[in-house]
């Protein structure tokens, strides 16, 4: 018993140690230069990793005050939240629109609320879904999904603070240095990390490609290459789409990179 309780606290403090990393790594966006899209790809990625979901997107309102999908962990979350859109409606849609969180334990009954999105995301394989706003007092500019694909696993009072925590704090980093009042400089901001999405999404197609890897291991080698280069995200990624960097030496950067 004492090995299975010392194994429990082992991990709860790996746990611990990890989400304090992943606030400080959202705080350095406060006071240094930072991608956006790298900030919120890292958001979803981190609260999959911590908090016991399979999967997660991410949402943000653009200029024209519509939601676009930034952030997602899978193929199979990305064509759900994209479904989410095209019927405009969804626990996504409505967390945006009401700016409180919203949570289906059972996807299955809720054909009703949402006749479009519920079947999508169940034939998807996902059981529950945890939609929390991405907001800074009153202004809501998306939202977090966090889905689970199995019955009863859906997130406790505690891991549900920790993800509006770390959603409020992307929220601030998105913000930065842009005041609220002003909605057509939060509207630029937010298009332009749209913008800078796509630019990634076909970067990492043609590192998929090269590298006959899947999607989230093209954004790994991305982003290794961008941080040890200490280049933006989305600037790498134009570098790759533009032919002015090869795939090759994105792929090969994991290993470090080569001298002479």
């Amino acid at each position: 018993m004492n090995d299975d309780l010392g194994k429990v606290r082992t991990r709860q403090h790996k746990k611990e140690v990890a989400l304090a990393q992943q606030f400080v790594a959202l705080a350095d966006t406060l006071v240094d230069d930072y991608d956006v899209v790298e900030l919120l790809e890292g958001l979803v990625r981190s609260c999959v990793e911590l908090l016991g979901v399979d999967q997660g997107g991410l949402l943000l309102i653009d200029q024209r005050g519509s939601l676009q999908l930034v952030a997602s962990s899978s193929e199979a979350t990305r064509v759900v939240e994209l479904l989410q859109l095209q019927a405009e409606e969804g626990p996504c849609v409505e967390c945006v629109s009401t700016g409180a969180p919203v949570t289906a334990e059972d996807l299955s009954s809720e054909s009703d609320r949402w006749p479009g999105f519920a079947p999508a995301a169940v034939s998807a394989g996902f059981v529950s879904v945890h939609a929390l706003p991405m907001r800074l007092r009153e202004t809501t500019i998306g939202g977090l999904n966090l889905f689970t694909t199995e019955a009863g696993q859906t997130l406790d009072e505690d891991d549900l603070r920790i993800a509006q925590a770390l959603a409020d704090v992307a929220t601030i980093g998105v913000l930065q240095q842009r005041s609220v009042s002003r909605a057509s400089l939060v509207a630029e901001q937010l298009q332009a990390a749209l913008n800078s999405r796509i630019v990634v999404e076909q970067a990492k197609g043609v590192l998929a490609e090269r590298g006959k890897l899947n999607m989230a291991s093209s954004f790994d080698r991305l982003r290794a290459y961008a941080r040890g280069t200490h280049q933006k995200l989305s600037e790498v990624s134009a570098d790759v789409v533009g032919g002015d960097l090869s795939a090759d030496t994105v792929l090969g950067w994991h290993a470090g990179p080569k001298t002479d």
